[in-house]
């Protein structure tokens, strides 16, 4: 009985001692976080921005499951920002402030840099001018490079996340206002030209102010067109008085989206008692005081301050 006990005893033994060892290897065996939180954690050179995540109640959202784009300032981009903006450091920064600008770093679904194009998108930020429609980032993939809203260009693209993407950027990108969207599109260049002209108000300032406005913003081939138009003078032609008359009339008070936009609507401008109105039949277009018809191209490009309704002719008032 002694000689079957034994070889027995040991093979018991020798199992539990197995199975010892591999729970002791499982317990030490350590969990790697790859979600974009923990891949923010690993790297040194995002610490300020895990920082900022968790003083915002954000490193968590950034950790779950889910589905994000997130372009993430570097030290050194935060560094810069806090210094510009006269803080201390990131816990100088109100949090709720501090929320919104981080979000306004973060696009809902998984962008690799291969899926970016010259557009709009849509940040997870809200300013202060709506409830509803999220601020609109300006993407800009002209000369091989990527520009978001024309402050920030990305430097290192498609960092893999279990939960989406992170590209490092090297700026912090503020809450854009509709000068950071008018002066971010190239294809505004010429509207921004008008609005800083010689004897014109401080439009800048203006529109760079708490609003909200709305404004619909002839393209660059609206003001070629215009002038032609108006030749044999051209644009040049139109004394300062007049255009700033002009400029008034594309702007409204108020965060006017597309969707509030009716068969008929008339609409007063800041060139008062002036106003313009609205048709949809056929699309949506606005009529301008001497019946000259404007097509809206794009819609609703949310700024903090406003929004942003894009038209292919520059209206014209009555002078």
């Amino acid at each position: 009985m002694k000689k079957i006990l034994k070889p027995l005893l040991f093979a018991v033994v020798a199992a539990l001692a197995l199975a010892s060892c591999s729970s002791d290897d499982e317990t030490t065996t350590p969990t790697v976080d790859n979600s974009i939180t923990g891949i923010a954690s690993a790297n040194a050179d995002f610490s300020i921005l895990v920082q900022a995540l968790t003083r915002a109640e954000l490193a968590s959202t950034l950790q779950a499951d889910g589905d994000f784009t997130v372009f993430a300032p570097t030290n050194a981009a935060f560094t810069s920002f806090l210094s510009t903006a006269g803080f201390a450091s990131i816990n100088d920064v109100p949090k709720d402030a501090l929320k919104e600008i981080l979000l306004n770093h973060v696009i809902t679904g998984t962008i690799k840099s291969t899926d970016l194009s010259t557009t709009y998108i849509k940040t997870m930020a809200k300013g202060t001018a709506s409830a509803t429609n999220n601020l609109s980032m300006f993407v800009n993939t002209a000369n091989n490079a990527v520009k978001l809203n024309g402050v920030a260009t990305v430097k290192t693209a498609d960092i893999m996340a279990s939960n989406g993407v992170i590209h490092s950027v090297d700026a912090v990108i503020g809450l854009p206002t509709l000068v950071t969207h008018a002066t971010a599109n190239p294809n505004f260049s010429s509207l921004v030209g008008a609005l800083t002209a010689t004897g014109q108000p401080d439009f800048v300032s203006i529109l760079s102010g708490t609003g909200p406005f709305t404004v619909f913003a002839p393209d660059n081939a609206a003001f070629t067109a215009l002038d032609a138009e108006l030749a044999p003078t051209g644009i040049a032609g139109v004394s300062a008085a007049n255009l700033t008359k002009v400029l008034q009339y594309h702007v409204v008070s108020g965060n006017v989206l597309a969707a509030s936009l009716t068969e008929g609507q008339v609409v007063p401008t800041l060139q008062t008692p002036q106003s313009f109105t609205i048709e949809l039949t056929g699309g949506a277009k606005i009529k301008d005081a001497n019946g000259r018809m404007s097509t809206i191209t794009a819609t609703d490009v949310q700024c903090a301050n406003g929004v942003i309704h894009v038209i292919n002719k520059v209206l014209l008032p009555t002078l």
